[in-house]
């Protein structure tokens, strides 16, 4: 039986740090702020920033919300960014996806100054991370490479597969273990033989938001099982992209879901934006 990789714990571990951060900062009169731009009414990302709110507030990150409308133009979202990155007080900006499908996401991320990019979506930040490079990690993947390091999981020289190639999870995870010395492969829908690759792996990551796509007979024995993905069933459970019960059985470590990888994403974040009022001292 596997050994459960326990990320709500490991979260509140982080914060708790992350909160002593704030106190330090505070003192020397700088208050980290984040600021959170939402566009139109989704239900699922109103949870998310509702968890994000609630987590700047117990560690004491101050906390400004942008809620607008589904009609909201592409001049206005670009505007009210442009605003925020000139805002001395604000130190991250994230914008909530999905956004309208009108609007262009990806113009939106490349317009948030790099030095606010808490997301790590900025081309820039993403550039530093092929390089090897400091700057801000996508909180996901960031979260995951946290998880290894908090369970002393060998990374250098090991065989990790990637299912899934996002620019949110997928390839910026590869790039991470890769930067680790691992051996990388992604897989995608297009990839032959999945359950032979998948199967090779040392580490494996499910990223592809597939209910259940991982199946024992795809994990060596003794593999490293990492689920990010998050799915609800009809009844209205979450479930990962992982068939956790049966793989649980050969898997040497395994994420469960809830509770394993989407506890570290919000973490991950609030460390991002403390790091981003640090570079306003330098």
């Amino acid at each position: 039986m596997a050994e459960i990789i326990n990320g709500k714990e490991l979260a509140q571990k982080i914060r708790l740090e992350v909160k002593e951060e704030v106190k330090e900062l505070k003192a020397k009169g700088i208050e980290p702020k984040l600021s959170v731009i939402m566009v139109g009414t989704d239900k699922a990302s109103e949870v998310y920033v509702r968890n994000k709110s609630k987590a700047c507030e117990e560690i004491g990150i101050a906390f400004e919300e942008f809620l607008l409308s589904e009609e909201t133009t592409m001049e206005e979202l670009l505007a009210l960014i442009e605003k925020l990155n000139n805002r001395k007080d604000i130190h991250g900006i994230l914008l909530q996806s999905p956004i309208p499908k009108h609007l262009d996401i990806r113009k939106a991320f490349n317009s948030i100054d790099y030095k606010k990019d808490v997301d790590g979506f900025h081309p820039i930040n993403v550039g530093k991370l092929a390089l090897g490079e400091e700057g801000f990690v996508s909180c996901t993947p960031a979260g995951v490479m946290e998880m290894l390091k908090e369970y002393n999981i060998e990374i250098q020289g090991k065989k990790a597969v990637v299912i899934g190639r996002s620019t949110i999870v997928g390839k910026p995870l590869a790039q991470l273990l890769l930067n680790a010395n691992a051996t990388v492969t992604i897989c995608h829908s297009k990839t032959q033989n999945i359950e032979q690759i998948a199967k090779e792996a040392d580490i494996l990551v499910a990223a592809l938001g597939k209910p259940k796509f991982v199946t024992a007979s795809m994990v060596k024995n003794g593999a490293v099982v990492i689920d990010v993905g998050i799915n609800r069933t009809a009844e209205g459970k979450l479930i990962g992209d992982v068939d956790f019960e049966n793989v649980e059985k050969i898997a040497s470590y395994i994420t469960p879901v809830p509770g394993g990888v989407g506890p570290m994403t919000v973490a991950q974040l609030m460390k991002n934006v403390v790091k981003a009022a640090k570079l306003t001292i330098a």
